[in-house]
């Protein structure tokens, strides 16, 4: 347990540690920059660096024309049109259907082909009455 404790002590001290990065001139050796950077301020900043253009990303796609060509998005108008002719269409498959067992019905009744179930049909009773 002790050792765990002084590991992960260890790994947070890591993070701290400075550490140079020098930029030089290949020809004379000269030294450009240099810079003193420490593990959680490289971190730090590639994530920031990351956050930032998936924001740009985003911004762009929402705030310009782009965003017309991601699959399934569209404008208000070309929506309110697209819900109309899907209704219409709706409508218009019931009514073919309609017709089509309306015409069906027609051709079994003419060929002869229907059965009737009397079974089914409900006789009012007749009352003996002294009218």
């Amino acid at each position: 347990m002790a050792t765990e404790d002084k590991n992960k002590g260890r790994s947070l001290d890591r993070l701290n540690h400075k550490y140079r990065l020098v930029i030089m001139n290949d020809d004379t050796y000269e030294e450009v920059t240099a810079f003193r950077l420490s593990r959680m301020s490289v971190y730090v900043a590639l994530s920031t660096l990351f956050v930032l253009l998936v924001a740009i990303t985003v911004a762009t796609v929402v705030f310009t024309p782009l965003r017309y060509y991601i699959p399934g998005y569209g404008d208000l108008k070309q929506r309110k049109e697209f819900l109309q002719l899907k209704m219409r269409t709706d409508s218009l498959e019931r009514a073919i259907s309609t017709r089509d067992r309306y015409l069906q019905n027609l051709k079994d009744v003419i060929g002869g082909n229907i059965q009737l179930d009397t079974t089914m049909l409900k006789v009012p009773k007749v009352e003996n009455s002294t009218y």
